[in-house]
């Protein structure tokens, strides 16, 4: 989503803001806290996301309006009281994560759906490398929950929702070919979607992507 959000931006010179579903995590009670720094609490399941402050959030961005979006820490497995991200009108949002074309309110919002397929080997490195550097994660905490939780949720959760992709990126952000075809289509979008907005007072976010 980075790389694509880069292409934007170089190209056409647009206000792009990426946004990830790791930001709507609910919030744990002191039991489930006990459990995740144990390595034992599942956030690849569906129940992990607070889903209508989600929805709220991405109808407000939408709108046109200038919202405050959570940040999550997950080495205190919570929602920083005291930071947040600004999100102004932009033209394109591009919001990432496991499960965002899961829940189908959220689903309908997006004008076109991405899905990043990567091989197993590469996702478990890629989360193997972010937990121990920005989460703090021993190894073998890592293991356990990548075979117990995330693995079985990408399968029973994340997998099922391919289906629903416009577009499917095989190898994900190394797929230049694919990436520079969705750029020139969002491109196209955001022409088209000029046009009509152009009597508006106000200017709405153009795209979720």
């Amino acid at each position: 989503m980075d790389k694509v959000g880069e292409y934007s931006v170089e190209h056409q010179q647009r206000q792009v803001i990426c946004i990830s579903q790791d930001s709507f995590y609910k919030e744990l009670t002191s039991e489930e806290k006990k459990k995740a720094a144990k390595g034992k609490y599942n956030f690849d399941h569906p129940d992990a996301f607070d889903n209508d402050l989600m929805y709220k959030f991405l109808k407000e961005i939408l709108a046109g309006k200038v919202v405050q979006i959570p940040v999550y820490d997950f080495k205190t497995n919570s929602r920083k009281q005291s930071e947040s991200i600004t999100v102004q009108p932009v033209d394109v949002v591009l919001f990432e994560g496991i499960l965002v074309f899961y829940f189908p309110e959220i689903r309908e919002l997006f004008h076109m759906k991405l899905f990043v397929d990567t091989d197993p080997d590469t996702r478990l490195s890629r989360r193997v490398l972010r937990d121990t550097k920005e989460r703090g994660r021993d190894l073998d905490q890592i293991l356990q929950q990548y075979t117990t939780y995330v693995k079985p949720a990408f399968e029973d959760f994340c997998l099922p929702t391919k289906k629903y992709a416009d577009v499917i990126i095989p190898r994900g952000a190394d797929n230049e070919v694919a990436i520079d075809l969705i750029v020139k289509h969002i491109q196209e979008l955001l022409r088209q979607s000029s046009c009509k907005d152009r009597d508006l007072d106000y200017q709405p976010a153009k795209l979720l992507i």
